[in-house]
């Protein structure tokens, strides 16, 4: 279960195996249905998951019920509501699983031990918070402007492992834009 964390680790710093296990110890394995929600609207971030296998999904609801997609995670990589997550104020959206998942978590106090402890990991949190606001950017300034073509044209150049592994809905929701669009397009690309 550690493995694919393991690597991710001995990738982006220094680190021999005791100090590899130590830090390994401090995630704990958590298996999830289809579509479970990590995190509800208005709750206070307390961990953070690195994903052994599947896909997590941020996303806010408006008023009216439709669900507004704003960030997926694939394996090997970490995810929380990360405003949440540092501020420890209420979140503003919901963290859900979309495929059964196997995921290590990580509480906030250990995870901030780490960063403060570990020069190497304080790296990786300096590049997961780079990585997010990047994504974040492009998708911003990269959505302006766009129609439909050049929004599902952008999401196949930057991020096309959303439109295989994600369902047409929730990636429509991502795109701003209908699923009935989204697959008119792709049945044209």
């Amino acid at each position: 279960m550690y493995l694919l964390l393991r690597k991710f680790l001995e990738s982006k710093m220094e680190i021999d195996s005791r100090t590899l296990d130590e830090v390994c110890s401090y995630f704990l394995p958590v298996k999830t249905k289809r579509n479970e929600i990590l995190l509800h609207y208005n709750q206070v971030s307390k961990h953070y998951y690195f994903i052994n296998k599947g896909s997590i999904r941020l996303f806010t609801s408006t008023e009216e019920g439709l669900e507004i997609s704003r960030y997926f995670a694939f394996e090997g990589s970490f995810v929380t509501a990360l405003p949440s997550f540092i501020d420890q104020q209420p979140a503003e959206e919901f963290l859900q699983t979309i495929e059964r998942s196997e995921l290590l978590r990580i509480r906030r106090a250990d995870f901030y031990l780490l960063v403060n402890t570990l020069p190497g990991f304080t790296k990786i949190y300096t590049e997961i918070l780079e990585l997010g606001f990047i994504v974040a950017q492009k998708r911003i300034y990269g959505f302006q402007g766009f129609d439909a073509m050049q929004k599902v044209r952008w999401l196949i150049k930057n991020q096309p492992q959303i439109l295989v592994r994600v369902s047409n809905k929730l990636a429509a929701s991502y795109l701003g834009i209908s699923p009935s669009t989204l697959s008119r397009i792709k049945a044209k690309l």
